[in-house]
């Protein structure tokens, strides 16, 4: 028995190593530092308590950026999580295609997000315009249509692999069980909302946090995209911080912004999840 917990604790030993190294360790010494004046580059800094976590609060274009943030992540979680499950129901029906779309779909996932923010970026500023088409004119430089393609970046790299997850969802579902609907002359749209998505919910709890997190911290893909612009109107939050840090040499303030932000993500996928699992238990 005591042989057994050494070996379980060897084997361990690296990943609790590497947690502590790279998250533990880190997100501490991130704690102090926003209460210090540090600029990132001199050795010396002065303690000033909570002094940043007021700047950051008393700083408008900090809070405009959290709500733009707050509203693609909602975009992005209704149309990355509706369209990957429709991609599954696709999919997962017996035609002789269905393994190739499924490799199609999911091929975005596998490109880097600054790569695809520079080829999108090329689509928006040079496709688009030479198609002549008025509403296809400089996306980039509109706040609205800025956010539509973000938003359109976002969707066209996640969908697949949220796709991933639910066809796992889908194909756990018991044959008997749609075979015995189908005898009771259940519709198709029944057999959906009555079996099919009730019995995938631990799917949807794991794709709409997953597209939550990610789309929160989103980075990449919005400073390759439009670096924020114009104006810092698509500025999200990630990049507004990394602003703060690096462009003006405040990171104290940067990182008094990443704590509040890491707390209120936390707060939000908590709730989240607290949410979907009853949702589990109910179906």
């Amino acid at each position: 028995m005591k042989r057994s917990k050494i070996i379980y604790w060897l084997f361990l030993a690296p990943c609790l190593i590497c947690f502590l190294g790279f998250v533990i360790i880190p997100t501490i010494m991130g704690f102090y530092y926003s209460l210090t004046d540090w600029n990132g580059i001199r050795d010396s800094y002065d303690f000033v308590g909570f002094k940043n976590y007021k700047t950051a609060i008393d700083e408008e274009q900090f809070w405009y950026s959290f709500g733009y943030t707050a509203l693609f992540t909602f975009c992005s979680v209704i149309l990355i999580n509706g369209i990957g499950f429709l991609l599954a129901l696709l999919v997962t029906r017996k035609f002789k295609l269905a393994n190739a779309m499924r490799g199609v779909f999911f091929m975005p996932n596998l490109v880097g997000g600054l790569l695809l923010g520079y080829t999108w970026k090329m689509i928006f500023t040079k496709v688009f315009p030479a198609t002549g088409l008025p509403i296809l004119g400089n996306w980039l430089t509109d706040n609205k249509t800025g956010f539509a393609g973000l938003l359109i970046l976002m969707v066209w790299q996640m969908s697949g692999y949220m796709m991933i997850i639910y066809i796992a969802g889908i194909q756990n579902i018991p044959d008997s069980v749609l075979e015995a609907a189908s005898l009771d002359g259940a519709s198709g749209l029944k057999k959906m909302f009555k079996i099919t998505i009730p019995m995938v919910a631990q799917s949807f709890t794991i794709g709409l946090f997953m597209v939550l997190s990610n789309s929160f911290k989103l980075f990449d893909q919005n400073l390759s995209l439009t670096a924020g612009g114009p104006n810092h109107t698509n500025e999200m939050l990630a990049l507004n911080i990394y602003n703060t840090a690096y462009a003006s040499s405040k990171f104290g303030p940067a990182q008094a912004k990443a704590v509040i932000f890491f707390l209120c993500i936390a707060v939000i996928s908590v709730i989240q999840l607290t949410i979907t699992k009853r949702a589990e238990v109910e179906a």
